[in-house]
């Protein structure tokens, strides 16, 4: 560094405003400069990707779909919901059936000796006046 650029620096000139140095010459672009290409942007590619529990077949499948086609499947699952909650609602029922009725078994058996139990002795005597 030479005493002009020195002298310059501590007087705190701004070296963007002063002719001759490599910072002015780059900004107002003086001197030799090669022709640079012009940067080319990426352009951004789509992708087309399944989603988590759907391929990419049948998410296409269904966009092409009308709209008879996709109620008639509407109707179809709700059928098939139906009969599934039918059968379930059976089991059910035959299930609690089932266990009732070996209750009511078990309940009979204990029943009839706590009611032999609880009941009242009859007294004679008072019968017989």
């Amino acid at each position: 560094m030479n005493a002009k650029s020195e002298s310059l620096f501590l007087q705190r000139k701004n070296p963007r405003k002063i002719h001759w140095t490599v910072v002015f010459r780059k900004m107002h672009k003086k001197g030799i400069t090669e022709e640079v290409a012009k940067k080319r942007s990426r352009r951004t590619v789509k992708h087309q990707r399944a989603v988590v529990g759907a391929t990419w077949e049948l998410i296409n499948q269904k966009k092409t779909q009308n709209n008879s086609e996709r109620e008639k499947l509407r109707q179809e699952a709700i059928q098939k919901a139906k009969t599934a909650k039918k059968t379930e609602e059976a089991k059910k029922k035959a299930e609690r059936a089932k266990v009732q009725s070996f209750q009511a078994g078990k309940q009979g058996k204990l029943g009839k000796s706590a009611a032999q139990k609880r009941a009242p002795a009859k007294n004679t005597a008072s019968s017989k006046r």
